[in-house]
């Protein structure tokens, strides 16, 4: 009688947190979420999509497949990609792999680029004992 008969793709956004709605603690689900007001504090969680209007001000740890963001966060984000649109202000930490800052988009914090902490550098290190050539490049030059 209360069972689904169908499961929602995980791209179907089935929570949102309205303009005049605040909220504040943990929130899971296996489908995307939208955020217009206001997430005082706690984590958002799913393996699908977030989405941050412009309106949205958000405060709290997010984890999600991709995150979306033209309004206000500030925490931490564990994400796949992390796409911050034209107008948004994010302080914080984002842990991403895949990594999208428009014009007009503004990060204050850090970007961990995941996926390349286990292999090794590819460039070649010189040794401590060899030097570095210099080679004059055109504007080394003086003009007159």
């Amino acid at each position: 009688m209360f069972r689904r008969a169908n499961r929602s793709t995980p791209d179907a956004i089935e929570v949102i947190i309205g303009p005049r709605a605040s909220y504040n603690g943990t929130l899971r689900s296996d489908t995307s979420i939208r955020v217009d007001g206001v997430v005082e504090s706690g984590l958002l969680q799913t393996a699908a999509n977030v989405i941050l209007t412009e309106t949205a001000r958000v405060n709290c740890e997010i984890q999600a497949r991709t995150v979306s963001i033209r309004g206000r966060f500030n925490g931490v984000i564990t994400a796949d990609r992390v796409e911050l649109l034209a107008g948004c202000h994010v302080s914080g930490a984002l842990y991403v792999n895949s990594f999208l800052l428009d014009d007009g988009a503004v990060l204050d914090g850090e970007l961990h680029m995941q996926g390349a902490e286990d292999t090794p550098s590819p460039t070649p290190q010189p040794s401590p004992t060899s030097s570095i050539p210099i080679i004059p490049g055109p504007y080394g030059r003086e003009q007159r």
